[in-house]
């Protein structure tokens, strides 16, 4: 799925900031590891980011002036796109970021050839919750004690999308 950008980083503009979408390299681990542990209470090892990046899953960073301010990571089974993870570093949340990248990512999986988009989302994500529902992702389960959580275990709910 990866080699549907060549490793071409495209560009756009945000809130007057210029932005890169590139593939994510090894090298840039330790970051997107870093902003994982600053966002979240139970956050990926290095090696899981590793792991994503070698076995071919589609990863993606986005660059503010050289610096990675998010990142998102899909996988692909046969016609369906499974979103394992999209994060936003905490200076950058709430300024479309999220949903920029988002909607970039259902272009690329689009391009190859998915048909669904399946995601996860902590039950008490709401801002998460939101940005989904406002793109059409609709609620098509539950799975029970999926996360970690600070009192034992959350639910996630399950969420996909036609693309189209």
């Amino acid at each position: 799925m990866a080699d549907v950008l060549a490793d071409k980083a495209i560009s756009y503009q945000l809130n007057k900031t210029q932005s890169c979408y590139r593939l994510m390299r090894l090298d840039d681990v330790k970051s997107v590891f870093d902003i994982d542990q600053d966002i979240y209470p139970f956050p990926w090892s290095e090696g899981i980011f590793e792991d994503c990046i070698k076995t071919g899953h589609l990863c993606i960073v986005n660059e503010v002036d050289s610096e990675i301010i998010a990142y998102g990571i899909v996988g692909m089974i046969v016609d369906e796109s499974h979103i394992l993870n999209l994060s936003v570093s905490r200076a950058y949340q709430g300024k479309g970021y999220g949903r920029e990248l988002l909607m970039y990512l259902l272009e690329l999986v689009k391009r190859g050839n998915a048909t669904r988009a399946l995601l996860e989302v902590r039950q008490s994500n709401q801002v998460a919750l939101n940005l989904y529902t406002s793109l059409e992702f609709e609620k098509i389960g539950l799975r029970k004690a999926y996360y970690p959580a600070e009192n034992g275990r959350e639910d996630a709910i399950v969420l996909a999308k036609p693309i189209t």
